[in-house]
């Protein structure tokens, strides 16, 4: 299937597009299709460089309320990895940016989780521990203007203290599943409750980190075992937000093991990150885990999947909410 929310356009018209915002134009190669919000193709330019371009949804296309102006989200977070020292964190170089696309160089490699069978138990743990430090090295980046939360201005979810972003952040999706008429599994009234009754945590949170927010293994490109495993971009930032380090874990728990004594950890810690175990930590993973399966599920609203995916957003948002009133 296809969501709504990806843009399609002929050879001749992405041409067109790139010429007239760039000044250069493109031959069209292929169509990547791993993606399931914007719309990427592989190109070369009329100079030679090969790229790919990502295109925001059609005009009119519904979205959900984070997600307006995240394609201006993902190149400024591409702008601001470059102003790490080099290879700090790698990823593509942003070669254009405009209002509904975006155009980056192209990663050696191949994303984790399609060279996943071919890596050896070592190699996997070597990657952990490199994913870790790069990691940590990604949150050293703070907001400029001191504001927790979305950095698209349409999406107006940012405020100055996070437990007050999260909270609308939370929101935000409550209201979308309320327009969609997605099946929680759960009341959107006890989910209220959860955040207002178990925010307390929040407020350890007092700078705010850029957090990705989607680093699971599509989104980790490594080089080919064969090669010597290593990572050689981090790719798709258009969810990141300014908030607590710590909601990392729940997308790189989708990779791997994000315990205290795991490879992950190892690697974050030793590169200077810093993450202690308390039940204050435990209760904010629970409610950013919360968060990401409200996205699972009420985002298959507008992007018109299948009752199967569904289901299974439905289940990984009721194992979170099981967790939360497990700690109280």
């Amino acid at each position: 299937m296809r969501s709504p929310t990806k843009r399609q356009l002929s050879a001749p018209e992405l041409d067109a597009l790139l010429r007239a915002a760039t000044g250069v134009g493109c031959r069209l190669e292929a169509e990547l299709t791993d993606g399931w919000f914007n719309t990427a193709y592989r190109v070369r330019f009329d100079d030679g460089r090969p790229a790919v371009v990502k295109l925001a949804p059609p005009a009119g296309a519904p979205v959900l309320r984070y997600e307006r102006g995240i394609m201006a989200t993902e190149a400024m977070v591409y702008r601001r990895l470059a102003s790490l020292a080099d290879g700090a964190v790698p990823a593509p170089a942003l070669l254009h940016s405009g209002d509904d696309f975006l155009a980056v160089s192209v990663l050696e490699g191949t994303p984790w989780d399609k060279a996943a069978e071919r890596l050896p138990p070592a190699s996997a743990a070597v990657l952990r521990r490199e994913l870790g430090a790069i990691t940590a090295r990604l949150h050293t980046l703070t907001a400029e203007d001191g504001r927790f939360g979305c950095p698209a201005p349409e999406a107006d979810l940012s405020a100055a203290d996070w437990r007050t972003a999260f909270t609308a952040m939370v929101e935000a999706l409550l209201e979308d599943a309320g327009r969609w008429g997605s099946d929680l599994g759960v009341p959107a009234a006890d989910i209220r409750t959860l955040v207002a009754e178990g925010g307390h945590p929040l407020d350890e949170v007092t700078e705010p980190r850029l957090v990705h927010f989607d680093l699971w293994p599509g989104n980790v490109f490594v080089d080919p075992p064969g090669n010597g495993a290593r990572i050689t971009g981090l790719i798709d930032h258009e969810r990141a937000f300014w908030g607590d380090p710590a909601a990392e874990l729940v997308s790189l728990e989708f990779g791997g093991d994000i315990g205290p004594d795991s490879d992950l950890v190892a690697g974050y810690l030793a590169a200077g990150g810093h993450l202690d175990f308390t039940p204050a930590l435990r209760h904010r993973l629970a409610l950013y885990g919360l968060y990401l399966g409200l996205i699972l599920v009420v985002e298959c609203g507008p992007r018109g999947y299948d009752a199967d995916r569904a289901g299974w957003g439905r289940g990984f948002l009721g194992e979170r909410v099981a967790a939360l009133r497990a700690l109280g």
